[in-house]
C-alpha cells in the first residue's frame, strides 16, 4: 500500500470535540466524494496506528481536509490528533470507500457519520445538483452538530436535525426509529445513504429494508 507523508497546514476545533485538519495534497492524489483513507501520525510510536477518516473537501482543491471527532478520554489516536498542530505531519494511504453518490435520495447521519456526506453535498452544490436530496442528521445535543451553518445554507428545508439527549424548540427530539421513518419518508423506493456508529447503520438499514427499501439502494460502508 502506498503511503504519503503530508504536512498539516491548519488544525482547529470546529465544535467542542471535532477538529478540522487541512493538509497537503500529494501530487496525483484523487478521491471520489464520500471516500476515505487511513491516517496515522508521523511519529515513531504512532505511525503504524492507522485509522480511517473521510475527506470532507472538494476533490478539485489543492489540499485535503478531514473533520475528526476527538475522543480525549480514550487516550488513543484521536486524543493525540487533538494535540496535532500546523507544521506537524500525518501519513495518508490509498483511497477507499463504498459511500458514493448514486442519485437523489435521503441521507441519514449519526454524529460524526456526517463526514462522508459533507464532501458529497459540497460537490452536488457546486454542480447545482442538490435538488431531490434530503438530510436527516441525528446528534446527542445541538452543540454536537458538525458544519451546521453550511449544511443549512445549501440544503435549506431539506436539512432535518434530531437531538437524542435534549429538547430544542422547533426541532425533533428522540431517535430515528420505525415510527419516525414511517412518519417522515413517503417513498421507500428511492436511494438511501446511511453513515454513523455501526449499531446506528445496522438498525436503520434493517428498518428501511423492512419498510420497503431495495437493499441495493441502501448505501453504507460495508
Amino acid at each position: 500500500m502506498e503511503h504519503y507523508v503530508v504536512r498539516v497546514l491548519q488544525a482547529v476545533f470546529i465544535t467542542h470535540d471535532v477538529k478540522r485538519f487541512v493538509v497537503e495534497k500529494p501530487e496525483g492524489y484523487h478521491f471520489i466524494p464520500g471516500q476515505a483513507t487511513e491516517v496515522s501520525i508521523n511519529l515513531p510510536e504512532w505511525k503504524d496506528e492507522k485509522r480511517p477518516f473521510t475527506f470532507t473537501c472538494l476533490e478539485d482543491k489543492n489540499y485535503l481536509e478531514f473533520m475528526i471527532k476527538i475522543y480525549a478520554e480514550h487516550k488513543g489516536v484521536t486524543d493525540m490528533l487533538g494535540r496535532i498542530k500546523a507544521g506537524d505531519e500525518l501519513i495518508l494511504r490509498d483511497v477507499w470507500g463504498a459511500i458514493q453518490y448514486k442519485g437523489p435520495g435521503v441521507f441519514i447521519a449519526g454524529g460524526a457519520g456526517i463526514t462522508p456526506f459533507i464532501s458529497i453535498f459540497r460537490d452536488l452544490h457546486q454542480k447545482n445538483q442538490l435538488k431531490g436530496n434530503r438530510l436527516i442528521y441525528s446528534n446527542k445535543t445541538a452543540e454536537d452538530v458538525i458544519m451546521e451553518e453550511e449544511l443549512q445554507m445549501i440544503l435549506k428545508d431539506d436539512f432535518v436535525k434530531i437531538f437524542t439527549r435534549e429538547n430544542v424548540p422547533g426541532f425533533a427530539s428522540g431517535r430515528i426509529d420505525r415510527n419516525y421513518l414511517m412518519e417522515n419518508i413517503t417513498d421507500f423506493k428511492q436511494h438511501f445513504y446511511i453513515c454513523g456508529p455501526s449499531a446506528f447503520v445496522k438498525s436503520i438499514s434493517a428498518l428501511l429494508v423492512a419498510l420497503g427499501a431495495t437493499p441495493d439502494e441502501v448505501v453504507f460502508e460495508k
